[in-house]
């Protein structure tokens, strides 16, 4: 299966998914995410959500698709780890502003 041609921080966040400090970087400061029904707000608070659900699930994400969709990049992504429902396939939609992530929010 050939990789998809993702956007750098968007290729950057799914190389990171097990390294906050990395992930972290992929983010505006003021960034916000929902995820779980669940919004978390400013880089910290990603970072800090994004720690506890490595620790908890070890969850890995294989991207599968990608398409912009008015003015998201939409990616689905097959993920995997010690969850309920094991594997899913999610909906990441992602906002960037000026090379970083300014919003991201994952749905089943």
């Amino acid at each position: 299966m050939n990789a998809l041609a993702l956007p750098e921080p968007i290729a950057a966040y799914f190389a990171a998914e097990h390294m906050p400090e990395a992930l972290a970087r992929c983010f505006t400061v003021q960034a916000v995410m929902k995820d779980d029904g669940h919004t978390y707000v400013g880089v910290n608070a990603i970072k800090a959500f994004m720690a506890e659900a490595s620790a908890k699930y070890s969850a890995t994400s294989v991207p599968f698709a990608s398409k912009l969709e008015d003015g998201f990049q939409v990616i689905r992504a097959k993920v995997m780890g010690n969850f309920p429902g094991s594997p899913i396939d999610l909906t990441y939609r992602f906002r960037l502003e000026r090379g970083l992530i300014a919003s991201l929010e994952i749905k089943a």
